[in-house]
């Protein structure tokens, strides 16, 4: 009852009020990464949502465009600017994302929406993780995250889509501001990394491959 009937109408109420209460904050956001890193202002990439349907996030942006004498982009971490890494570890970056869930595109809490070139990799059981729409921030955001691993987030993007209810919501959004309060990156995940999701599949697929041999 609540995730086919509620859930929706709650995103849109909450998403909405967010974008004009923060509308001011949005608005010199805008101003200093346009200053700081240039245009565009807004970063944008397609991930998969509910039913594995692609659209577009957006982010503000937090690297620059340099690029080396060949024209390739720099590595990352060279193109994460101390600015950058700021907007990430107190998740601001991620607050453009309210017009995804204002859209339709996104929900307040659910697993967070991956990169495209991960679906051909998700077992049969993973995928149930696109029965709901991706989540601003989700369980698996405030029991760890990256520190979780790419078994143990699934597992908690799995149990959220099994149990989902208003308290648990309620819940996943009182840990969320904690943990943003003390900013410790809940949402961007700034303070760690983890291999990509496709790489770590196919060592497990090549690692199961050598033990049959």
């Amino acid at each position: 009852m609540y995730r086919r009937f509620v859930k929706r109408g709650l995103d849109f109420v909450l998403s909405l009020s967010a974008i004009i209460v923060l509308s001011p904050v949005l608005a010199v956001l805008a101003i200093l990464v346009r200053l700081k890193l240039g245009t565009p202002v807004l970063f944008r990439q397609e991930r998969p949502g509910r039913g594995g349907k692609v659209f577009t996030l957006c982010k503000f942006r937090t690297m620059t465009d340099k690029r080396d004498e060949k024209g390739e982009l720099l590595p990352d971490e060279v193109r994460l600017t101390k600015f950058g890494r700021l907007l990430r570890s107190t998740s601001l970056d991620e607050l453009p994302e309210l017009l995804n869930i204002l859209k339709g595109d996104m929900s307040l809490i659910g697993p967070r929406p991956l990169l495209v070139r991960y679906l051909p990799w998700y077992t049969e059981e993973e995928r149930h993780r696109h029965d709901v729409r991706p989540g601003l921030t989700g369980l698996a955001q405030v029991n760890g995250r990256n520190a979780l691993g790419w078994e143990g987030r699934f597992a908690y993007d799995l149990e959220y889509v099994k149990h989902c209810s208003f308290l648990m919501d309620v819940k996943i959004i009182g840990m969320t501001v904690g943990k943003v309060l003390k900013r410790s990156g809940t949402l961007s995940g700034a303070e760690q990394t983890v291999e990509d999701f496709d790489v770590y599949r196919k060592k497990q697929q090549e690692a199961g491959g050598q033990e049959r041999l």
